[in-house]
């Protein structure tokens, strides 16, 4: 074999060795063939899953939103992905890094249910959302949709793209607690006019953990010609969808967040049709027509990072995606059913199931979000981050495989201590 097809095999290969060693791995035996939702309940399983992750005893970490604290089998991948690439240095960079890069952005492509030609590994949500948005074909006039509840990197993406070229911004308001999915289309049906090119919608709201529902959504804009971008930061690895259900133009997310990748990597996915239409960020040289690699010119990167795609990707499957989302809805469900009633609590999330997942968003009633904030972490040592915009007024609590119902308990007991 040419040592171009051993490093190719090592460099794809080795990294998978760790997960063997995991505590997760010890345990699968014993709940195959479990409900999802029966083993979302099963606080020994997690327990084990939780010795697969180093965790500060300091305090309670229920700030996963951020960014998640990767398991140790697929951090001893890094490292190992890490010692490979310095050692074979530019031969590495020079004869096996563009083959690497399309087998991750395939395999990554797979846990969303597209395909490879259509994915590119960015190095965030931001970064994939923002090429989008600067890279269509502004016209003064144009307007774009999205809502005060997005991200703020992409609305300042938009507000630049309005004092550049002349696009008017339509800004709508998303309700914490929606009669219907009717109701949230409505909204943007209605801020749709003949001028508007494209729309962007959350998958996941960051700050409440609200789920919209993308497809309608998308046949809606469809059917007025407007394009859909879809902000996914918070959604891959962490419940699972089919992206061809979603009918998007465009999709970005953060795998450093759910997915439990190291930081710094991200995925952009454009529709075929779309492909040719964006000017990318940084200019590739001529590439063929739908090739994604042009929306793709990145530089020197820290390969290692990417290539411990693979190895995240791994340990998510050999979790599973069903008991993972499972696990991350009963989590929350257990803190915010023993809280929705309190008088002066105010939870900002759903209480419908398919509406959220992990994350939710809580305030007490005569404490503002910082100071909530900073008495969960200095009173009761719980860590989470405050949020205090649009119509969103509380802490976002974001639990991860590795939290127990014990610490759930932790916060219901802090939040009704302190609401009185």
């Amino acid at each position: 074999m040419k040592k171009r097809e051993v490093l190719k095999n090592l460099s794809m290969a080795v990294l998978g060795a760790p997960l063997y060693g995991s505590a997760l791995a010890s345990s699968l035996e014993r709940i195959a063939g479990q409900p999802a939702e029966t083993l979302a309940k099963d606080e020994d399983f997690w327990l084990k899953v939780r010795q697969d992750y180093k965790l500060k005893p300091e305090y309670i970490n229920l700030e996963s939103g951020y960014y998640n604290i990767i398991p140790t089998p697929t951090l001893e991948a890094l490292k190992a992905s890490m010692d490979m690439i310095n050692y074979e240095g530019s031969y590495y960079m020079r004869t096996v890094l563009e083959d690497d890069k399309k087998k991750v952005a395939a395999k990554a492509a797979a846990v969303i249910g597209a395909e490879g030609k259509n994915v590119a590994i960015t190095r965030n949500a931001t970064e994939s959302l923002d090429l989008v948005i600067m890279g269509m074909d502004w016209k003064a006039g144009d307007e774009a949709v999205y809502a005060e509840q997005d991200y703020g990197a992409m609305q300042v993406m938009f507000e630049q793209v309005a004092d550049r070229y002349g696009v008017v911004n339509k800004v709508i308001s998303v309700p914490n607690h929606p009669e219907s999915d009717e109701e949230i289309v409505s909204l943007y049906d209605k801020a749709i006019t003949p001028k508007t090119k494209l729309l962007m919608v959350c998958h996941m709201i960051n700050i409440t953990g609200h789920i919209l529902p993308i497809q309608k959504i998308c046949r809606m804009a469809h059917s007025k010609g407007v394009k859909v971008m879809v902000d996914g930061a918070h959604c891959i690895g962490h419940f699972e969808f089919d992206i061809k259900d979603l009918e998007c133009d465009y999709y970005g997310s953060s795998l450093h967040k759910w997915l439990s990748v190291p930081l710094g990597t991200g995925l952009l996915y454009v529709a075929d049709e779309h492909i040719d239409d964006l000017w990318p960020i940084f200019a590739e040289g001529k590439t063929e027509p739908g090739d994604i690699k042009r929306l793709n010119h990145t530089g020197t990167i820290p390969m290692y990072h990417n290539l411990t795609i693979e190895s995240a990707i791994d340990y998510y499957n050999m979790l599973g995606g069903a008991r993972k989302e499972a696990r991350l809805r009963y989590l929350q469900e257990y803190w915010t059913q023993k809280v929705r009633n309190h008088p002066r609590i105010i939870v900002n999330t759903p209480g419908e199931s398919h509406r959220a997942c992990g994350i939710a968003n809580v305030g007490v009633e005569g404490i503002t979000p910082k100071e909530l904030a900073t008495r969960l972490l200095d009173e009761y040592k719980i860590y989470t981050v405050a949020v205090s915009t649009a119509n969103v007024h509380g802490c976002r609590v974001t639990p991860n495989v590795f939290n127990t119902t014990e610490e759930m308990e932790s916060l219901v007991k802090a939040l009704k201590a302190l609401a009185g």
